[in-house]
């Protein structure tokens, strides 16, 4: 094979008509071929994607890489940042001696610029405070985030059946706590039981248990009013889209909030985004990064709700890509449907390792220019396997893409800089405060307290009602005890008594005769 046939053949594989996005050039034998420009046509992104690598592979910097062009063709864009190292694309890059290397490799120009951002976090410390009402995130996802087994997220099921059906708004976790005790004890209990079913204290119990350990990992701000608008998501500055970026850098030790929360959001694009067809560039392309967290001890029905979302929101014109180490951490049906593969380096130092490359390899067209076994360990960092989607939706020529250089920062804004950025924010200064409405807690406390009340009130009345004969009786008895007690009365029964005995035993009183002295 000649480097006149490789350019030839990546050149009619990657051109297109339509804007796209650019990604590198390709190499051929060891040697970076600037001519065989690769491009991702941006009509394309909607139809989803893959990036994946080992440790240190250049994922980030690719990630990086794909926002600020989406951005500066007017495309919006939401990603987690993991370390809390992304922020830097709100400035203009530094040159130095690699990139200017790089850049001169791929036979481009660099251009240093910084991108419109807005800072997000979960926990309201490190930017805008990203919340959703308990109702928004809804059972399939809240049983995933408080690991709750088949017979629990069946409860959790009937707690928001009941919420809706008597519209009850559970808005955050002392919500759910209140209908949860409602519905496990007493009146709420009988109150369910024939049209909903009984709640075992038990598993009320250790679902509450659950409830209250997520308070204390310091995330109950999540749930809450106000809850994140996202239209803020599709904000553009100069024409170009705003780069959200969520960090979660603070909330590592707990996955799988941020994954399902990220899942959450997806889910609420995809119900109140209106349908868009095929668009020249998507809405919004949506980063969903270590997606390995996202499917760890999934249940069927929250793979179910992911693989739905995955396969309908390309028609409202959002497009997502996954970002992890390995494609095995995608379940094949959402794989399936992931178009654009970038795949770095797969360190294949392990039995399972050398399965998981050779199921890889599978994946992509097959390439008369590498042997892919051996290629995919030797790429270097900034390097990957490539294909993606042409404009009439067939999928590229696989080709090692010498990747290029982000035009930003690549590295975490000063504190300083940070801060800087939060308070010019209007976004930030929207979702600072939390709101607390009327709802499940309140509405519950009513209902309960209205129905002591009139308990207290039926019971007094039954206490009045009985008392009310015995009180007559006693009256009626105390006067009686009057006559009988009284000195005539005592008089007369005993002036009977003698009179009575006497006629019965025959005797007359003794006559007393008086003696006299002569």
């Amino acid at each position: 094979m000649s480097k006149e046939k490789f350019i030839q053949s990546i050149t009619k594989s990657y051109t297109t008509s339509s804007a796209s996005i650019f990604l590198g050039a390709g190499v051929y034998q060891g040697e970076i071929v600037g001519e065989a420009k690769v491009n991702l046509p941006l009509r394309m992104m909607n139809r989803h994607g893959l990036v994946t690598g080992a440790t240190g592979s250049g994922k980030t910097r690719t990630l990086q890489l794909l926002a600020e062009q989406l951005s500066a063709a007017g495309v919006s864009v939401f990603m987690p940042d993991m370390k809390g190292d992304i922020s830097g694309i709100a400035k203009e890059g530094a040159v130095n001696d690699k990139i200017n290397e790089r850049a001169a490799a791929l036979g481009i120009t660099y251009h240093p610029s910084g991108y419109p951002i807005e800072l997000y976090s979960l926990s309201g410390k490190l930017g805008a405070q990203m919340r959703a009402t308990v109702t928004e995130f809804g059972p399939v996802l809240l049983s995933k985030v408080l690991e709750l087994n088949e017979v629990q997220s069946g409860v959790l099921m009937i707690l928001f059946k009941y919420a809706d059906d008597k519209d009850l708004p559970i808005v955050d976790l002392n919500d759910l706590k209140k209908v949860l005790n409602y519905l496990s004890e007493g009146a709420g209990a009988a109150e369910i039981k024939n049209d909903y079913g009984k709640i075992s204290p038990a598993t009320a119990s250790t679902i509450l248990r659950k409830i209250v350990a997520l308070e204390q990992q310091g995330v109950n701000q999540l749930f809450g009013e106000k809850s994140f608008d996202i239209d803020d998501l599709f904000e553009k500055v100069d024409g170009r889209g705003v780069i959200s970026l969520l960090n979660v850098s603070d909330i590592q030790s707990q996955p799988a909030i941020f994954s399902t929360f990220m899942l959450a959001l997806l889910a609420e694009l995809y119900q109140n985004l209106p349908e868009a067809g095929d668009l020249d560039k998507p809405k919004l392309v949506f980063f969903l990064d270590e997606a390995h967290l996202l499917f760890k001890d999934a249940p069927k029905a929250f793979l179910d709700q992911i693989d739905q979302v995955i396969r309908l929101i390309r028609s409202k014109g959002v497009g997502v890509f996954f970002c992890t180490q390995v494609t095995q951490d995608v379940p094949s049906s959402v794989l399936a449907q992931l178009g654009n593969r970038v795949h770095h380096v797969i360190r294949a130092f392990t039995p399972n390792d050398v399965k998981a490359l050779k199921e890889t390899i599978k994946t992509f067209p097959r390439s008369e220019y590498y042997d892919m076994e051996q290629q995919f360990t030797q790429l270097g960092t900034g390097q990957a396997f490539i294909t993606v989607l042409n404009e009439k939706g067939i999928p590229t020529e696989t080709v090692v893409t010498h990747l290029a250089p982000p035009a930003s920062y690549m590295g975490p804004l000063t504190s300083q800089e940070y801060q800087a950025q939060l308070e010019s924010s209007d976004i930030y200064k929207k979702y600072k405060d939390t709101v607390d409405p009327k709802s499940a807690f309140e509405m519950l406390e009513e209902k309960m307290a209205s129905a002591h009340k009139k308990e207290e009130e039926a019971r007094e009345k039954e206490v009045e009602e009985r008392a009310a004969p015995r009180a007559s009786t006693r009256k009626e008895k105390s006067t009686f005890d009057e006559v009988l007690t009284s000195p005539v009365t005592k008089q007369i029964g005993r002036e009977l008594v003698r009179g009575v005995f006497g006629m019965l035993f025959g005797t007359t009183p003794r006559r007393t005769t008086s003696r006299r002295r002569y």
